[in-house]
């Protein structure tokens, strides 16, 4: 039988590239790779609801490497689309070889997006990965050279589709076809598209030489302020924000500072800082408080070298605003 991996995201092209293949009696299965930046959640939804096995593989290490820097450079954001889809075609044409399949499939549609799915990005995004004419995208195969599957006739090219442009109006109806009526709105799902996240990215990038998943995962919540050049705060927004920056503290390294005397945000200092560093901070932390701007507050500080209670003047949420990330 022929054995095909697609790369799933979970959006509607995903499934319905999986399912063209299918239909021709090909076993189909899927990768999704994980990272701070994107998640499995819809890949594993997609899979749940058509049957076809999934593997999930965290990519972090590998990708962060690639990300500080890309060798095409950034979309409009801090987003490597090209070099980004390179490497997980290379991933998975690795797992490819190794576990039996016959080649690699796509739901990638030819001009849907302007930057990563042209003919130009779609071949070096194949060169790049090492498996150039082994990865098919059966949605806009018409319209694209046949690829080693076709001419060795493990896929018949003319039951492969020929959709391009932006316009979704044959994914839905091909959907319709299949019974597919549950999915979801078309969006990247990546992070790295935001500009906000991007910004922290950036930052981060920047001013830490070698950010590990931990550092991006934390950029989700809260409010990041660079204090100064070495160190900066995050502050918790919200009841969640807190439970989830607390989740990520560790009292090896980190400094931890809350309110001692009313509600108010965790703020995170991560790897420390100077006690210069952390009085800041520690009135960062009143400012976000229900303390008065001015007033003298009580703020708790712990850390690798134990806990202590500092009083500071509660400065004004303006005063930060320009250090806001």
């Amino acid at each position: 039988m022929v054995r095909a991996l697609g790369l799933c995201s979970g959006g509607l092209d995903s499934i319905l590239s999986a399912l063209v293949l299918a239909g021709q009696g090909i076993d189909v299965a899927w990768v999704n790779f994980e990272t701070p930046f994107f998640s499995s959640d819809r890949a594993g939804l997609a899979a749940r609801m058509t049957g076809i096995p999934l593997t999930v593989e965290n990519i972090t290490g590998i990708y962060i490497e690639m990300l500080k820097d890309p060798n095409c450079g950034y979309g409009a954001n801090m987003n490597p689309c090209l070099d980004c889809h390179a490497l997980m075609l290379e991933i998975a044409g690795s797992m490819m070889t190794s576990k039996g399949f016959d080649f690699l499939f796509t739901g990638e549609v030819l001009g849907q997006r302007p930057m990563s799915q042209t003919k130009p990005s779609l071949r070096y995004v194949e060169k790049r990965s090492g498996f150039a004419g082994h990865i098919l995208r059966p949605l806009s195969a018409k319209l694209l050279p046949a690829t080693i599957p076709e001419e060795r006739g493990l896929v018949d090219r003319e039951r492969l589709l020929d959709i391009s442009g932006r316009s979704r109006k044959r994914q839905i109806e091909l959907a319709a076809a299949f019974g597919i009526t549950d999915y979801p709105a078309p969006a990247g799902g990546c992070l790295l598209t935001d500009p906000g996240f991007s910004r922290r990215v950036k930052d981060l990038l920047e001013q830490l030489g070698e950010p590990q998943g931990r550092d991006f995962e934390l950029l989700k919540y809260g409010r990041h302020f660079r204090l100064n050049d070495k160190h900066k705060a995050v502050v918790g927004r919200t009841r969640e924000d807190n439970r989830q920056i607390s989740g990520f503290i560790d009292p090896r390294k980190d400094i931890e500072l809350c309110m001692a005397d009313m509600p108010g945000p965790i703020v995170l200092i991560p790897s420390g800082a100077p006690a210069e560093t952390v009085h800041e901070a520690a009135s960062l932390c009143a400012a976000y408080s229900k303390a008065q701007d001015g007033s003298p507050v009580r703020v708790s500080v712990k850390g690798p070298g134990g806990s202590q209670i500092v009083t500071v003047s509660c400065g004004s949420r303006e005063k930060y605003l320009p250090f806001l990330i």
